[in-house]
Protein backbone atom coordinates (compact mmCIF):
# COMPACT_ATOMS: atom_id res chain seq x y z
CA UNK A 1 0.00 0.00 0.00
CA UNK A 2 1.46 3.55 -0.81
CA UNK A 3 1.12 5.78 2.32
CA UNK A 4 1.03 9.77 1.43
CA UNK A 5 1.26 11.89 4.70
CA UNK A 6 0.33 15.53 3.62
CA UNK A 7 0.57 18.45 5.94
CA UNK A 8 -0.64 22.21 4.87
CA UNK A 9 2.60 23.33 3.58
CA UNK A 10 4.26 19.88 2.41
CA UNK A 11 4.22 16.24 2.14
CA UNK A 12 5.67 14.97 5.32
CA UNK A 13 5.91 11.37 3.68
CA UNK A 14 5.55 8.77 0.35
CA UNK A 15 6.29 5.27 0.49
CA UNK A 16 4.89 1.87 -0.02
CA UNK A 17 4.16 0.28 3.47
CA UNK A 18 3.18 -3.34 4.99
CA UNK A 19 0.99 -1.96 7.65
CA UNK A 20 -0.24 1.12 9.16
CA UNK A 21 -1.57 1.54 13.17
CA UNK A 22 -3.18 4.58 13.91
CA UNK A 23 -5.78 5.68 16.80
CA UNK A 24 -9.40 7.49 15.95
CA UNK A 25 -11.79 8.64 18.11
CA UNK A 26 -13.22 5.09 18.32
CA UNK A 27 -9.90 3.10 18.95
CA UNK A 28 -6.89 2.30 17.43
CA UNK A 29 -7.11 -0.02 14.13
CA UNK A 30 -4.75 -1.61 11.75
CA UNK A 31 -4.73 -0.94 7.84
CA UNK A 32 -3.88 -3.63 6.03
CA UNK A 33 -3.13 -3.33 1.98
CA UNK A 34 -6.14 -5.63 1.32
CA UNK A 35 -8.16 -3.84 4.04
CA UNK A 36 -11.48 -2.49 2.88
CA UNK A 37 -12.18 1.45 1.55
CA UNK A 38 -11.68 3.32 4.50
CA UNK A 39 -12.31 6.58 6.06
CA UNK A 40 -11.77 7.75 9.89
CA UNK A 41 -10.76 11.10 11.70
CA UNK A 42 -7.37 10.85 13.61
CA UNK A 43 -7.11 11.95 17.14
CA UNK A 44 -3.71 13.12 18.42
CA UNK A 45 -0.88 10.69 19.17
CA UNK A 46 1.35 8.25 17.63
CA UNK A 47 0.83 6.74 14.11
CA UNK A 48 3.19 3.93 13.19
CA UNK A 49 3.33 2.36 10.00
CA UNK A 50 5.69 -0.97 9.13
CA UNK A 51 7.75 -1.01 5.44
CA UNK A 52 11.12 -2.44 3.93
CA UNK A 53 12.91 0.17 6.26
CA UNK A 54 11.49 -1.16 9.73
CA UNK A 55 8.63 0.11 11.89
CA UNK A 56 8.37 3.72 12.08
CA UNK A 57 6.64 6.12 14.03
CA UNK A 58 5.05 9.55 13.39
CA UNK A 59 3.37 12.10 16.07
CA UNK A 60 0.18 13.32 14.59
CA UNK A 61 -2.30 15.60 15.68
CA UNK A 62 -5.82 15.70 14.65
CA UNK A 63 -6.44 14.76 10.74
CA UNK A 64 -8.46 13.12 8.51
CA UNK A 65 -7.23 9.27 7.00
CA UNK A 66 -8.80 8.04 3.72
CA UNK A 67 -7.93 4.44 2.61
CA UNK A 68 -9.00 3.88 -0.97
CA UNK A 69 -7.70 1.00 -2.85
CA UNK A 70 -4.06 0.28 -3.02
CA UNK A 71 -3.30 4.13 -1.30
CA UNK A 72 -3.49 5.80 2.17
CA UNK A 73 -3.77 9.06 2.34
CA UNK A 74 -3.24 10.91 6.05
CA UNK A 75 -4.09 14.59 5.77
CA UNK A 76 -2.65 16.35 8.89
CA UNK A 77 -2.39 19.86 11.06
CA UNK A 78 0.90 19.04 12.46
CA UNK A 79 3.09 15.45 12.28
CA UNK A 80 6.67 14.80 13.58
CA UNK A 81 8.25 12.00 11.56
CA UNK A 82 10.81 9.59 13.83
CA UNK A 83 12.88 6.89 13.29
CA UNK A 84 11.98 5.43 17.26
CA UNK A 85 10.15 6.61 19.74
CA UNK A 86 12.96 7.60 21.60
CA UNK A 87 14.12 10.23 18.95
CA UNK A 88 10.59 11.19 18.35
CA UNK A 89 9.69 11.89 22.08
CA UNK A 90 12.80 13.57 22.07
CA UNK A 91 11.70 16.03 18.79
CA UNK A 92 8.56 16.39 20.19
CA UNK A 93 9.64 17.74 23.12
CA UNK A 94 12.18 20.33 21.64
CA UNK A 95 8.75 21.54 18.74
CA UNK A 96 6.30 21.63 22.39
CA UNK A 97 9.31 24.56 23.56
CA UNK A 98 10.05 25.96 20.36
CA UNK A 99 6.60 26.58 20.07
CA UNK A 100 6.01 28.11 23.36
CA UNK A 101 8.66 30.49 22.77
CA UNK A 102 6.81 31.76 19.74
CA UNK A 103 3.51 31.35 21.78
CA UNK A 104 5.25 33.65 24.39
CA UNK A 105 6.46 35.76 21.74
CA UNK A 106 3.13 36.48 20.26
CA UNK A 107 1.09 37.44 23.40
CA UNK A 108 3.98 39.82 24.29
CA UNK A 109 3.51 42.11 20.85
CA UNK A 110 -0.35 41.52 21.28
CA UNK A 111 -0.07 42.78 24.55
CA UNK A 112 2.37 45.69 23.45
CA UNK A 113 -0.04 46.40 20.56
CA UNK A 114 -2.68 46.26 22.91
CA UNK A 115 -1.08 48.93 25.09
CA UNK A 116 -0.51 50.81 22.39
CA UNK A 117 -3.32 51.60 21.19
CA UNK A 118 -5.12 52.15 24.38
CA UNK A 119 -2.49 55.03 25.20
CA UNK A 120 -3.46 56.31 21.55
CA UNK A 121 -7.36 56.21 22.60
CA UNK A 122 -6.46 58.32 26.05
CA UNK A 123 -3.99 60.92 24.38
CA UNK A 124 -7.34 61.31 22.03
CA UNK A 125 -9.63 61.72 24.88
CA UNK A 126 -11.67 59.14 23.95
CA UNK A 127 -14.49 61.75 22.48
CA UNK A 128 -14.44 60.31 19.06
CA UNK A 129 -16.10 56.96 20.42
Amino acid sequence: MRLTILLPIKILLEETVDKVTAEAENGSFVLLPNHIDFVTAIVPGILSFESQKGERFVAVDRGILVKCGGEGFVSLRQAILGENLDSLQQTVNEEYRRLDDKEKQARSAEAQLEAGFIRGFIKSGGSQW
